[in-house]
């Protein structure tokens, strides 16, 4: 509901005079909500976002377009889009009923046309996209999403969504094995690279633990991480008789992952943090 005001000037014989100031109140029938059916997001991530337009009036609303700017935003004098529309994705309902495809393009904004909200109707456009390479993705980084109805009838409605950065470590593992021809009685190494993509290190309390097995068994006779030598039990155990091997908890950290942007293109490249744990032995 807005509020406004209004008065007439009478001219006469080089006199003005103003009339009384009347007060009106405007009710808008179109409501815009958006939501992101995510907690967060993380380079690559999917997210899906569902804009309801709600016409509370009596008369139909025709022709609308829905514009969407896939949370542009301003990084020194460029204009970054952190979010990819997914081509394709969009479905378009009417009271839960599901209508043809809107007529999408993709400029400036992502924009959906040809939508139509009938009389005391609740509309639903759903669409999905992915986090590009121009996500910001340094803790307390946000995505912020903006809707906007217009058409005839409608002064533009806007709703907005803001979308966090996952504020966490984020590990993955490799593992190779040198050679990868083994000798009988021959030294064979294993080595296990465990990365952090995340904004956030791996500490001791979050208990990271490395377990393998070994098949066939290995007689163990050396493991390092980041070059320093581990002992056990205080770093690691490990069953000769199964191949068990295990970590300790919490003696495994991880760095958070380095973020820079590149000053042409806006694009922001993740450097992750990286832990090497070693494990020598004869077979």
């Amino acid at each position: 509901m807005a509020v406004f005001y209004n008065y007439a000037t009478l001219s006469y014989n080089q006199n003005v005079t103003n009339s009384n100031v009347v007060t009106g109140e405007l009710v808008e029938v179109i409501t815009v909500t958006k939501n992101a059916v995510a907690d967060g997001y993380r380079v690559g991530d999917t997210v899906t976002y569902v804009v309801n337009i709600i016409n509370s009036g009596n008369a139909a609303y025709t022709d609308l377009t829905l514009s969407d700017d896939l949370g542009t935003y301003r990084a020194g004098v460029t204009s970054l889009v952190p979010l990819t529309y997914l081509d394709g994705s969009v479905q378009y309902y009417v009271n839960g009923v599901l209508q043809p495809t809107p007529t999408v393009a993709l400029g400036t904004e992502l924009t959906f046309s040809g939508i139509n909200v009938p009389a005391n109707s609740n509309v639903a456009i759903i669409y999905r996209t992915t986090v590009n390479e121009f996500a910001p993705l340094a803790a307390g980084s946000v995505i912020v999403n903006t809707a906007r109805v217009s058409g005839d009838g409608v002064s533009a409605v806007i709703a907005t969504e803001t979308l966090p950065v996952f504020t966490e470590a984020y590990l993955g593992i490799t593992k190779a094995i040198n050679p990868t021809t083994v000798v009988e009685n021959e030294p064979l190494t294993y080595t296990f690279v465990i990365t952090n993509t995340g904004n956030t290190e791996a500490v001791a309390t979050d208990n990271v633990v490395l377990t393998d097995v070994f098949n066939p068994s290995l007689n163990i006779t050396a493991v390092t991480y980041n070059g320093t030598a581990w002992t056990s039990p205080a770093n690691y155990t490990y069953d000769r008789a199964t191949g068990v091997f295990s970590t300790v908890a919490g003696q495994i950290t991880v760095p958070a992952a380095t973020y820079s942007t590149d000053p042409a293109t806006g694009a922001v490249t993740v450097t992750p943090g990286t832990v090497i744990i070693t494990v020598t032995g004869t077979i």
